[in-house]
């Protein structure tokens, strides 16, 4: 019998939590609110830019991206929403 493709990726699940990878959330609600405005904000883009970075900047940032559980794109973008409305300063 065929093994299903998700197994694999369900027994590291298990294996991640039972090595006590896992940590809650401290403001869960405050942190969903977050993350609903980044994908409420996702969909109102209108404008496009292209930039030049370090290949070695881009693995990092798909590397994060990967970590945050979201598209490298997005990531981009709410770093630079949050930067431009003093969230995060350099």
């Amino acid at each position: 019998m065929m093994k299903n493709p998700n197994d694999h990726d369900e027994e590291e699940i298990l294996r991640s939590y039972e090595q006590n990878e896992w940590v809650s959330v401290r403001d869960f609600k405050k942190l969903r609110e977050e993350y609903a405005a980044y994908a409420h904000n996702t969909f109102k883009k209108n404008k496009r830019i292209n930039i030049r970075i370090s290949e070695s900047d881009l693995s990092r940032l798909k590397a994060k991206s990967l970590e945050e559980g979201i598209p490298y794109q997005t990531l981009v973008s709410s770093l630079i929403h949050r930067y431009v409305t003093g969230k995060i300063s350099s």
